[in-house]
């Protein structure tokens, strides 16, 4: 199933970390997507198994087109400027092609997740962005609801965070860069502990908003089935059809 167009670049040209200094414009702030090239191994390798490598690779790659069609929709409504930023880098041309033209390509810069986030950030603040929100691509039911809160949030905290159910978080938001802030180990059970510590350390006051789910683990699946078939199921295929339509056709649901 395909439902909704995708308004892919067909000759996308990549820029570089300058091109955050045109983007914002009138916008309210940023919103930065952060994505990693579908290849096998490299994606949802807490899924395999019972997936093989290349069903993993191929659910994000569907998971990721979900997640762009949302924050480009989430972003044009709420008034902020998407960003997809890309690694590895030389992947930044084949996900431009992927993704809505809304969308301003950037590569991630940095030794570490950690490094990375701190650049985008820095080099987001550069533009002129006082409101910086920072989501990853494994959440696709993460809506505009929720990432309004953490953008209207921002009115009265430096920090805020959407936490999901894995000990980690998937959107954040914050008003400067602060050097320090994700200076610990990255993709742990105690990253989002690690995270809030570090910003009492640094004095920042920090919202923590209600938590939802990525979708990192077979037991995932069963939560997104869950949510699928409860209250707000016409909502949740809204979101992630693509996501959906992937696992029903491999039978990869539990």
């Amino acid at each position: 199933m395909r439902s909704g167009p995708t308004r892919a670049r067909s000759g996308a040209a990549v820029r570089g970390p300058r091109s955050f200094r045109s983007v914002i414009g009138r916008a309210r702030g940023v919103l930065l997507v952060f994505a990693k090239e579908p290849e096998p191994g490299r994606v949802k390798t807490r899924m395999v198994p019972p997936l093989s490598p290349q069903q993993a690779s191929a659910l994000y790659g569907e998971m990721l087109q979900d997640v762009l069609i949302a924050s480009s929709r989430i972003a044009t409504e709420i008034g902020l400027a998407p960003v997809l930023v890309v690694d590895p880098p030389r992947a930044a041309a084949a996900l431009a092609r992927r993704a809505p033209t809304e969308f301003r390509i950037v590569p991630q810069r940095g030794a570490n997740l950690g490094e990375r986030m701190e650049w985008a950030i820095r080099e987001a603040a550069a533009s002129g962005a006082n409101r910086i929100l920072l989501r990853g691509s494994d959440s696709p039911i993460l809506d505009l609801e929720r990432i309004e809160a953490v953008l209207v949030s921002l009115d009265r905290f430096d920090l805020a965070i959407s936490p999901d159910l894995n000990s980690g978080y998937n959107l954040l938001g914050v008003r400067k860069p602060t050097p320090g802030l994700f200076d610990h180990p990255m993709s742990t059970r105690t990253v989002l502990e690690d995270t809030l510590a570090n910003a009492a350390a640094l004095g920042l006051r920090t919202e923590v908003q209600p938590a939802s789910f990525d979708v990192d683990t077979a037991n995932d699946l069963n939560r997104l089935a869950a949510a699928r078939a409860g209250p707000s199921a016409s909502h949740v295929s809204k979101m992630c059809p693509r996501t959906l339509s992937y696992l029903d056709a491999e039978g990869l649901w539990p």
